[in-house]
């Protein structure tokens, strides 16, 4: 009987120290990733037909978006960012070539100055507070520094810069996505909102190897979890447009306002999608 006893107590020893060790399988089958991108079609200059450039807006407080805005930076969850914080650190890292959004008083989109590491680090930081602080071992006061560091629950919104066009050899309407830019909100010492404003801009191709490695949160099917780079290539997002190429090379809001904004964003849409389907029509 002791034997017996003394059998059961290693073996009940025995499981935590394998559950424990270091091939702990935390899920049902080893995940087989695919980091790979999925490289786009070769298309020639002469057989696009047509094309617009479009810029939208990503909120990332809509329902649809959640999956990029979440996890929270302060609430990281195992092998999960969410989109900013992604593409944020690949830009700290210099895996990734952050572009200033502003060329001298006007919004910049064109790739044309990079921003330097040492910038990228105070970046969006708020002023440095100076606080006095008491120093028992001399009894004295001395005033002390502290820096306020970027809050990246600033980060609101994403601006997308994007070509729509035809290709006349494959028959097909297609859209590359050209660059990213996050949207901070800017708001008063007294909490007043001042406004949206573009923190920088992204090369988007550059960026796919990046986004392919990160997975997303798929509500309805764990088993398949996509990439950040496949939300965008398959359009899983929800975003509104905010700007054409026009004439004037001016935003919808400089003459919509409210409701009527929201409907012109629409309105060139539905523009997009008519062309299409009026070179099908006989």
């Amino acid at each position: 009987m002791r034997r017996r006893m003394n059998r059961a107590l290693v073996a009940c020893m025995a499981i935590p120290m394998m559950m424990t060790g270091q091939n702990v399988l935390d899920g049902v089958t080893v995940p087989e990733r695919d980091e790979s991108v999925t490289p786009y079609p070769y298309v020639r200059e002469a057989d696009m037909m047509w094309s617009k450039r479009v810029w939208r807006y990503v909120d990332l407080r809509e329902k649809l978006n959640l999956p990029l805005a979440y996890p929270a930076s302060n609430h990281p969850i195992k092998e999960r960012q969410n989109l900013f914080d992604v593409i944020h650190d690949a830009v700290l890292e210099g895996a990734v070539t952050a572009y200033e959004a502003y060329d001298g008083l006007y919004t910049s989109d064109e790739f044309t100055l990079p921003i330097g590491r040492e910038q990228l680090s105070v970046l969006g930081a708020g002023e440095n507070d100076t606080i006095m602080v008491y120093y028992p071992e001399d009894d004295t006061e001395r005033p002390k520094i502290i820096s306020n560091p970027f809050d990246r629950s600033r980060v609101v919104m994403f601006k997308l810069k994007e070509d729509w066009y035809f290709d006349k050899k494959r028959s097909v309407m297609e859209c590359r996505i050209i660059g990213i830019a996050p949207v901070i909100a800017e708001y008063s010492e007294s909490g007043e909102f001042l406004g949206l404003r573009d923190f920088y801009w992204v090369y988007f191709p550059e960026l796919r190897p990046v986004l392919a490695q990160k997975k997303v949160f798929i509500r309805n099917n764990a088993v398949m979890p996509l990439s950040f780079d496949d939300v965008f290539v398959k359009r899983m997002f929800s975003s509104f447009i905010i700007k054409e190429s026009n004439a004037y090379d001016r935003y919808i809001k400089e003459y919509k306002t409210g409701m009527d904004a929201l409907l012109e964003g629409e309105s060139v849409k539905h523009d997009i999608m008519d062309f299409e389907q009026d070179l099908w029509e006989y």
